[in-house]
């Protein structure tokens, strides 16, 4: 739901005036029937046009059926299980990451602790950014490996 930021008083006789560019987003008209909902727990007061009991796709009111909040015609359930007039949405295709295999990397992390250790052996005073400049990784990964030593 959007808040649109535009308050307005009730009068005296607790009437409120719907705003025209409301009403024009909304396609009400003056004389229009309009449904009120409330939610008590929320203090949400809400209301949309009166569409009566008819199909939610062509308003028809013959061979209605009821379905997820929605009436929907016999004629509308037919077309769309038949994708008569339906668009498709051309779904994108999510490629493979292009990084090697997860077996791979561990054989490597394998291989970047077993020289960490060997360089903290010979260079015991050496920083972090020199482990990494020789190891030819991030000092960020540095910081990892010296967490699984």
């Amino acid at each position: 739901m959007k808040n649109t930021g535009m308050t307005r008083p009730l009068d005296t006789l607790g009437r409120i005036v719907v705003l025209k560019e409301m009403r024009t987003s909304m396609g009400i008209d003056a004389g229009d029937p309009l449904e009120f909902y409330i939610d008590v727990e929320t203090g949400l007061l809400s209301m949309r046009k009166y569409i009566g009991v008819s199909c939610n796709l062509c308003n028809s009111t013959q061979d209605l059926s009821y379905f997820r909040d929605s009436f929907l015609c016999k004629r509308c359930i037919l077309e769309l299980k038949g994708n008569i007039d339906v668009s498709l949405i051309l779904v994108p295709v999510v490629k493979a990451p292009a990084h090697k295999d997860k077996r791979a990397n561990r054989s490597s992390s394998k291989k970047w602790l077993e020289q960490l250790r060997e360089l903290m052996r010979e260079h015991p005073t050496a920083k972090q950014g020199e482990y990494a400049e020789w190891l030819g990784v991030s000092q960020g990964r540095i910081s990892q490996l010296k967490k699984l030593l």
